[in-house]
This record gives structure tokens, C-alpha cells and sequence, in this order.
């Protein structure tokens, strides 16, 4: 009887080691992030908000404005073996030179995407399972693009494909200007933008909120880390209050 309770614990052990590793949390972890944006992981939450967004390693996804690359260093070793990552970017020398630096973004396809001038050919039509973008609707309604941004986006994804929207988030109670000058946009500009385009609201996570964020700070979200845009200015204070309170929304493509 004790042999055989021993040997079914063996087979036990020898099945929980022999489970996947689970390939989002893998990429997260993955030692070629820079150490920068690893510290920022508990403000951010990209695991969180990934698995939210219903990311699988076979999808086809377009990233939508990846600046520095913060995210793309996550999705580009996640879709790598089975999936496709497309970078829509302006042209950033940085962000190519990037691209270019590891074999890990090999397969990452940059795709031309400058609002401004009409460049919004993101992804061939009907091809992409997913369309991600963080903290960037502010620049859009600051250039007047934001609107032709969720349509590309819209055209870009397969029907039943997903937008997901990150963006620092202003309190419904407050007066949404059209240009976003403070970097808060309410969410219900935002999901209009994508009614607007076609797509129907499919969920809100609140795993980017920060309750201690009034959204009402002097040089507006950039006041708060990580850019400090006062400098020492109230250092602290700002420091306590942490990253922005931010939406994440789920949209999808009908």
C-alpha cells in the first residue's frame, strides 16, 4: 500500500512538472527586457492586462505606437514561434535600431503608421487578431487623428478581433477637452471613438487603476512618474501618488 501511494506521488510530481510553462508569464519574465522597464511591471501591469486583452501566442497582433518599446520587448517572444507581431510605428530611428539589436524581435514586422499624414496601413486588411495601444489616445486627439486611427484599426482586424485600449483615464465628472491637452481622456470619448469605427464594448478592466490619481495635476499627467515633468518640484508627493489611474477597455470587431 506504500509503494503504491509512493509511486502514485511520482506520478503526480512528474505530471505537474511535465504542464507548459505558461508563455505570457515567460515572456514577462524574460531576461532581454531592459531593467528600466521591468521596474515599472508593478505599475503597469502587462501580464495582467495581456491576459485581460485575451493575447494567445498564435495570434496576429498589431501594436499601435510602441515608442520605446516597452511593450513590444513583452509580444515580440510571446508571438514569436507561433503568432506575428506587427510594430506600427513613424519611423522611429530608435525604435528600428531597437528591432534590430536582438534576434528575439526578428520576426517583428514594422509597419509605416503616422496618422498626421495619412500613413495608416497598420496591417493588411482583415488580417490581425488583436490591436493594442497604450497610453496614446491623447496624442491622436491632440493631432485631430484619433477618429481615422480607430478606423484603421478596425479595418485592420478580422471580424471577432479585439482593440485594446490602455490610456490615462479622466473622471467622468470633469469637462473632456477635445484636444487632451493634460493627457486624460474620459472613457466614454473613447468608446465613442470606437462605436464610431464599428466596434462593440466587450469588457473593463480596472487592473490599471490608480484611486490616489486626481487627474488634475499641474503640467497634467506627466507630472507623475515617470517623467516628473516639475522636476523636484513636489517630488514626493507625486512619487507617492504613483503612475496615472488609467482604463483598459476591450473592444471587439463585430
Amino acid at each position: 500500500m506504500k509503494h503504491w501511494f509512493a509511486a502514485t506521488l511520482v506520478i503526480a510530481a512528474a505530471a505537474v512538472q511535465a504542464q507548459p510553462a505558461d508563455p505570457l508569464k515567460a515572456a514577462v519574465a524574460a531576461d532581454h527586457r531592459s531593467v528600466g522597464n521591468v521596474a515599472r511591471d508593478a505599475a503597469r501591469h502587462p501580464y495582467e492586462t495581456l491576459s485581460f486583452f485575451g493575447i494567445k501566442p498564435a495570434d496576429t497582433v498589431v501594436e499601435l505606437a510602441p515608442g520605446g518599446g516597452w511593450y513590444t520587448e513583452i509580444l515580440a517572444p510571446y508571438l514569436r514561434e507561433q503568432g506575428q507581431l506587427y510594430a506600427a510605428d513613424a519611423g522611429s530611428p530608435r525604435f528600428k535600431a531597437k528591432m534590430e539589436s536582438m534576434g528575439v524581435y526578428g520576426k517583428v514586422k514594422i509597419t509605416t503608421f503616422d496618422p498626421a499624414k495619412g500613413l495608416l496601413d497598420i496591417a493588411p486588411p482583415g488580417s490581425a487578431d488583436a490591436v493594442l495601444t497604450f497610453r496614446n489616445v491623447h496624442n491622436w486627439m491632440a493631432g485631430g487623428t484619433a477618429q481615422a486611427v480607430f478606423d484603421a484599426a478596425f479595418k485592420a482586424l478580422k471580424p471577432g478581433g479585439v482593440l485594446g485600449v490602455e490610456e490615462h483615464r479622466l473622471p467622468a465628472s470633469r469637462t473632456q477637452d477635445p484636444k487632451a491637452p493634460t493627457g486624460y481622456v474620459q472613457e466614454a470619448t473613447v468608446i465613442k471613438f470606437a462605436e464610431a469605427a464599428g466596434f462593440k464594448l466587450a469588457g473593463r478592466s480596472e487592473v490599471n487603476a490608480n484611486p490616489k490619481d486626481t487627474a488634475d495635476h499641474p503640467s497634467g499627467v506627466w507630472t507623475l512618474p515617470p517623467t516628473y515633468a516639475m522636476k523636484d518640484q513636489d517630488r514626493a508627493k507625486y512619487q507617492a501618488i504613483g503612475e496615472s489611474d488609467r482604463m483598459t477597455l476591450k473592444f471587439v470587431k463585430p
